[in-house]
């Protein structure tokens, strides 16, 4: 009770000694403290405006711009971002949520890049490399032995080896090769999911980070397309059909890319230049001479064969030669094909007709006449045949310029008549000259 009443007092002056003292005015602030009060205020307005700069700075720094040649894709703390067409930003200005929450990869989707693949071409030094780049003739190595180990080569089907010819005793062929290929990012979603690109350093260009990433890989990719594609062709098939062993390779680089989604695309393979090995220079320099001799003399053979079978027969030639040797066609295919013949067997043909026709008509001449005499040959055929004999001789000696009778008389003393027909035409000549 006591204690109650003692804090209820307590309590009743405490308030009254509040009373008083708002009651009293304050003393005003001396100069130092005025000053210190201003410094606070101000200092509080500029951490204000620095904040401010700094929010406005970072939400400035999710400005981001794409070059023409580029596209880009947003990362939201690690994933895509964007549905369809909007998970890739095109050319211009964008805003994306500053970093670490986006993240903008920017990835050149139309410039091309070259890479040359020399792992099929023989060793060479620095400096064979560098005169070569400059155009300067390098003196060939012949006296030093292939190394597998060091020269890089593929190899070509033989021509024993090709599809219906005999393969006993043949063998593959050894080339060098080289190969430029040029290619760009088509997809940037499937290129960034499944190509590794290694992490930019600071101050590093991306696209560079790109090539340097990609390169190694698409050298080995085309480095099992032209193995593929090589032993599908001879050696004289490389050297001279270049452009269609580059298509070939370009279309197993691209199924292999392709298989893998890796979001790039060949544009263009050239395997440039071919050649075989140094070693076998001259050797091979004699085989493709006589190669292209034996071709020339067979294109020969077989136009000579044409033109004569043209000359002989006309357009159905060989059709002709054809049906001659084999007694299934057809008898009606067979007369058309006669009666089609052109040239020199047609000439033939009429010549031969024209003889029968000849033969047959002068043999019925001769029939009729028999027939006609028949009958008075039976009757006195001493007197028809010498009748017969008579008008041979008219005939004999009709036209003849001279006529010399000259009669002897064998030992039995038979009498025998021998009529001498126009001399020797030289004999003639010379007489007509003296004369």
């Amino acid at each position: 009770m006591h204690n109650h009443n003692h804090n209820h007092n307590h309590n009743h002056n405490h308030d009254n000694e509040n009373k008083t003292n708002s009651s009293i005015p304050q003393p005003e602030l001396d100069a130092a403290g005025k000053s210190l009060s201003d410094a606070l205020r101000i200092s509080f307005v500029i951490l204000k405006i620095i904040m401010f700069i700094l929010i406005a700075l970072f939400m400035a720094s999710g400005i981001t711009v794409i070059e023409p040649n580029e596209k880009a894709i947003v990362l939201h703390f690690g994933k895509i971002h964007g549905i369809g067409e909007e998970r890739l930003l095109g050319p211009g200005l964008h805003w994306v949520l500053p970093s670490p929450i986006d993240e903008v990869i920017k990835i050149p989707v139309e410039k091309k890049v070259n890479l040359l693949v020399d792992s099929f071409w023989y060793y060479q030094s620095e400096q064979e490399k560098l005169a070569e780049a400059q155009g300067q003739k390098i003196s060939l190595r012949i006296d030093q032995p292939l190394d597998p180990v060091r020269d890089g080569y593929t190899l070509t089907r033989s021509e024993a080896n090709m599809p219906g010819a005999d393969s006993e005793g043949s063998d593959y062929n050894i080339i060098h090769c080289k190969l430029e290929l040029i290619y760009r990012i088509d997809d940037p979603e499937r290129f960034l999911k499944n190509m590794y690109v290694e992490n930019p350093q600071p101050g590093e260009v991306y696209f560079n980070v790109i090539v340097r990433s990609i390169n190694p890989v698409l050298k080995d990719l085309a480095d099992s397309a032209i193995v593929a594609a090589m032993v599908n062709y001879t050696i004289e098939d490389t050297i001279n059909n270049q452009a269609t062993i580059s298509a070939h390779v370009k279309r197993l680089l691209q199924d292999k890319l392709t298989a893998i989604e890796s979001g790039i695309i060949v544009d263009s393979v050239q395997l440039s230049p071919i050649t075989w090995p140094r070693q076998v220079d001259s050797a091979f320099l004699a085989s493709i001479k006589a190669s292209q001799t034996s071709q020339k003399t067979v294109s020969e053979a077989k136009g000579y064969a044409e033109n004569t079978l043209s000359q002989t027969a006309g357009q159905v030639a060989e059709e002709l030669l054809e049906v001659i040797h084999n007694s299934n066609t057809d008898q009606e295919r067979v007369d058309w094909l006669w009666a089609n013949v052109a040239g020199q067997s047609q000439d033939k043909l009429s010549a031969a007709r024209a003889y029968r026709t000849k033969i047959v008509e002068s043999t019925k001449a001769n029939a009729d006449y028999l027939t006609s005499i028949l009958p008075e040959y039976k009757k006195r055929p001493e007197l028809v045949l010498q009748k017969i004999y008579q008008d041979a001789i008219e005939i004999v000696l009709t036209g003849v310029e001279e006529k010399i009778l000259v009669e002897s008389s064998d030992t039995a003393g038979q009498k025998e008549i021998r009529v001498m027909l126009n001399r020797d035409p030289a004999i003639k000549k010379q007489d007509g000259e003296k004369k």
